[in-house]
Order: structure tokens, then C-alpha cells, then sequence
């Protein structure tokens, strides 16, 4: 499993533009330079993320990108999902079933529980994981992922207690 460069790109231009600050707008053109990628795909980039609202165009000689909320309010998660989606859907057993109109496998299938426990941890730290936090350096946010998983797995352990 893996992410696109969908994903990847329209995430570095996310920060890219949140490190700018709700002051200040950025142009295709600036985005693709800081980033070191070619400015058709920003501009596709832009249009995915404007379409999903997580970002606002402005026209014009003063124009560019700036964020739709604050970076505070925006999740990773929420920033994927426009961009391309997540590791596992459930659809996914559906439309690789082999040679077979259904999996061999449809009605007991450890690997789709495997699938879908990892893909609920993830959700649940994407969800936690704004652009904002997302604002350091690799050994902060390192820290910050630690703390947070932490905190994750504390709360399931405190969860399960009560079951």
C-alpha cells in the first residue's frame, strides 16, 4: 500500500501555502518553484484541492492560492480525501475478486479485517493531524505522531476496559 503523488504533491502544496500564512497568497508558478514541481501539475493540484474546498483561488495582478480555513482547521485527512482517497475502501474486495464474481473469501476474511484495522488506525491519526501541526521539522512532528499515537492507543486501551 502506498500513496499517489497525487497525495504526496497535493500536500507539500498545502503546506507549501500554509507556511505563507492567511496574509498572503501564492501563485502557481511560486508553488511549483519551492516545491520542485512543473506547473501544470500544481495547477491540477489547485484545481482538485479548489474543488474540494480546501483552498481559494483569487484573479488578478494580486492574485494565488491561500487556504480556505485557518491550517488549524484543516485535516490531513480531509486535505487526502480530496486529493485521491484512502489505503483500503470496502469497495476494494468488490473490484478484485479474482477470477470469480465474488471472492473466494467474501464471507470470512482475515485479511479485510487486517485491511480495515489498519485503515481505521490511520483515519484516526490523519483526523487528529491538521496543516497546522503539520508546520515543523521532521523531529517534531516525529514527536508529534509519537504523542499522538500515544494518546490513540491509550484510548482504545481505556475503550476496551469498558466493552
Amino acid at each position: 500500500m502506498q500513496f499517489s503523488a497525487q497525495e504526496e504533491y497535493g500536500l507539500r502544496c498545502l503546506l507549501r501555502i500554509a507556511t505563507e500564512g492567511a496574509d498572503r497568497t501564492l501563485t502557481i508558478p511560486e508553488i511549483g518553484q519551492a516545491e520542485g514541481l512543473s506547473i501544470p501539475y500544481v495547477a491540477k493540484m489547485m484545481r482538485v484541492l479548489r474543488r474540494g474546498g480546501v483552498v481559494i483561488s483569487t484573479r488578478g495582478q494580486a492574485g494565488g492560492y491561500r487556504l480556505a480555513r485557518p491550517p488549524e482547521q484543516i485535516s490531513v485527512a480531509e486535505a487526502l480525501t480530496v486529493l485521491g482517497g484512502r489505503l483500503f475502501e470496502g469497495e476494494f474486495c468488490e473490484r478484485h475478486s479474482g477470477t470469480e464474481d465474488l471472492c473466494t473469501h467474501s464471507v470470512n476474511c482475515s485479511i479485510r479485517s487486517l485491511w480495515r484495522s489498519v485503515q481505521s488506525v490511520v483515519d484516526q491519526l490523519l483526523r487528529r493531524t491538521t496543516l497546522r501541526d503539520m508546520l515543523c521539522d521532521e523531529k517534531q512532528m516525529d514527536s508529534f505522531v509519537s504523542n499522538l499515537v500515544a494518546i490513540t492507543s491509550d484510548i482504545q486501551t481505556k475503550s476496551h476496559r469498558l466493552n
